[in-house]
């Protein structure tokens, strides 16, 4: 005969500690349907959180991090619970979201190359080279056009 276990349970403020969000998001996630509800105590009617509401949380703060949208963070938890059926929907969701962040990267490293060029143009200043200041300027100028064109609004 085994003896019985004991799950352990987690208050908000502890799950809050171990998925590294906030217990104001935890409580917006569960309002607006990101994740199940949590179970309450019987007494106090506080959140208990049990350890498959953690490991769903850590997932969903890997997806938020990723800058997924709270939309899409919503349809992949629901896809979730239907296992293998939604798999093409997930990998479809994730997709997209890669397809995102490889645009942010890009966007990122436009800016990168822009803070560099400024920074070339006054070590050139600071030296006395006025003919590199004046071409570095330039190519400034045509990235700074460039950076225009392509940040998101």
């Amino acid at each position: 005969m085994s003896a019985p276990t004991t799950q352990h349970t987690y208050t908000i403020k502890e799950a809050a500690a171990l998925t590294g969000l906030p217990a104001s998001t935890l409580r917006y996630y569960e309002s607006i349907g990101v994740i199940a509800p949590i179970s309450r105590g019987a007494s106090s009617k506080h959140r208990v959180y049990h350890q498959d509401d953690l490991d769903q949380l850590m997932w969903v703060a890997c997806l938020a991090a990723t800058g997924m949208s709270i939309s899409d963070m919503r349809q992949y938890v629901a896809n979730g619970q239907l296992g293998p059926a939604a798999a093409g929907e997930q990998i479809e969701l994730l997709a997209e979201q890669e397809r995102r962040l490889v645009v942010e990267a890009e966007h990122v490293a436009v800016r990168q190359r822009y803070v560099r060029l400024k920074i070339d143009y006054w070590q050139a200043v600071e030296a006395g080279d006025s003919a590199r200041a004046e071409l570095v300027s330039d190519e400034a100028r045509t990235l700074a056009d460039r950076l225009k064109r392509t940040t998101p609004q």
